[in-house]
């Protein structure tokens, strides 16, 4: 339990409010949260005086202030997400081989913000910048198999989403909808020459504090070095360690820290 029950009341309503798609009137929110409404209100005076929140009289609803976004960008030009990773990724890249990737989704895509190799690796499209599509690659599924179904629909609403590199992976809404299911099923995401041949990839989702894919860790093989496919459910689980040790590290309230 906080010791500062206002702050956390606070943040607890900032949460809400991020969670919704629209502004949420005073009393929903204090229904919700399980406040009185005097104290809901005397929240919200304080944020909105702060730029916190901002009051919609015309909707008689409160929304996200501009204070916020301007956390936000601050948070994202310290960049805690690449500084939290490299350091996993590099024992991820000393224990296993390979080339480990952080990636995130943008759109239907695939955009990787931080690559680790060992010396001597073969260069890889998977560069940092690069944008790949997300259905193809190990990173970008493991993202997609974390997010509900009707986001994932709405990517890729018909054939027309699907772009052919090689001519594997999955080319309809169908097919992708069962690959999806097995790798939520089992927590982690592979691809073999779905995006360059002779080159194969395992990758496991990092989530945040509500449960959603922040990002995707990834390893990568290419030639001989490439690992059978039951050696690489073995290779899964030090990928979906490390995932998980980067998700405590992004939201410490879900577990120890690592």
């Amino acid at each position: 339990m906080s010791e500062v029950p206002a702050v956390t009341r606070a943040l607890a309503l900032l949460r809400l409010l991020a969670s919704r798609a629209t502004p949420v009137p005073a009393g929903a929110l204090a229904r919700e949260l399980g406040l009185p409404r005097s104290t809901t209100y005397h929240l919200l005076a304080v944020l909105e005086a702060e730029g916190f929140v901002v009051h919609l009289p015309e909707e008689r609803a409160y929304g996200l202030g501009v204070s916020v976004f301007e956390l936000g960008s601050a948070y994202l030009r310290h960049e805690p997400l690449e500084r939290l990773a490299r350091p996993l990724l590099a024992r991820l890249v000393d224990r296993v081989g390979g080339t480990a990737h952080l990636g995130v989704l943008h759109g239907n895509e695939t955009l990787y913000l931080l690559k680790e190799a060992p010396r001597g690796a073969v260069l890889l499209v998977t560069d940092v910048g690069v944008r790949l599509p997300a259905h193809l690659t190990a990173v970008g599924r493991a993202m997609l198999a974390a997010l509900p179904r009707a986001q994932v629909r709405a990517l890729y609403p018909g054939v027309g989403s699907f772009v052919d590199r090689t001519g594997r992976g999955p080319s309809t809404p169908g097919q992708l909808r069962t690959l999806l299911a097995e790798e939520a099923a089992r927590g982690w995401a592979e691809e073999d020459g779905h995006v360059t041949e002779g080159i194969a990839s395992v990758a496991a989702a990092v989530l945040d504090h509500a449960g959603r894919p922040a990002a995707g860790v990834g390893v990568t093989f290419e030639g001989t070095s490439r690992p059978a496919p039951r050696e690489r459910a073995e290779l899964a689980r030090v990928v979906v360690a490390t995932a998980a040790t980067l998700s405590r590290r992004l939201s410490p309230r879900t577990g120890a820290r690592a």
